[in-house]
């Protein structure tokens, strides 16, 4: 097992311990913030069996997984704006390969905004997203909002299948993740491509 996968075990044991604890929706707020910079493990295998255990609080855990990954997006963007250079080899060794991350930087500086979007949304590891935004020197109020409205979509859209859904919402979640992940992704994909043919 290797180091990182120690940390999301341990991490994802430490947050389902969340349930019965007074401290649900600062855990949340942490672990949103640690899988948005350290941890690569999917949020939602967390936030479902929470959400359902917790339905009082629901828009609540939403809202503070929401605040977590805005929070460790800042701390992201700065280590990749300030940091890259000492810093930047040992991360992308460490969670992508150099082939990946110029790939990711190259889609930055052409797509920005939108490009954004379509990580916050997709099941794929937002320091990527991070880095590369501080990196090529983005605009750091267009990443922040790319990434409210990206995890807002994310974690709220997962708080209303369980609020509609109730016991059920695991089941559809994973039957249907996907086709949601495609489906969301194309609607920013068609409205990068209309913004930019206007």
């Amino acid at each position: 097992m290797t180091p990182v996968q120690k940390v999301s075990k341990k991490v994802t044991r430490k947050t389902k311990q969340l349930v019965d604890s007074k401290h649900m929706l600062k855990g949340i707020t942490i672990s949103s913030f640690l899988e948005s910079t350290i941890v690569p493990i999917p949020l939602e295998a967390v936030m479902l069996p929470l959400m359902q255990a917790r339905r009082e609080s629901l828009w609540q855990i939403a809202a503070m997984a929401t605040l977590g990954c805005v929070i460790g997006a800042v701390f992201g963007y700065a280590l990749g704006y300030y940091l890259f250079d000492i810093i930047g080899e040992w991360v992308i060794e460490t969670f992508f390969s150099q082939d990946q991350f110029d790939n990711v930087k190259n889609k930055m500086e052409q797509q920005g905004f939108w490009f954004v979007m379509t990580l916050g949304i997709a099941p794929i590891p937002f320091q990527v997203a991070m880095l590369a935004a501080g990196a090529t020197k983005f605009s750091l109020p267009l990443f922040l909002l790319a990434t409210v409205i990206a995890r807002s979509l994310r974690y709220f859209g997962l708080a209303a299948v369980v609020y509609y859904a109730g016991d059920k919402a695991e089941q559809l979640i994973r039957r249907y993740k996907m086709k949601a992940v495609i489906a969301a992704t194309l609607v920013v994909l068609l409205l990068w491509w209309a913004t930019n043919a206007l």
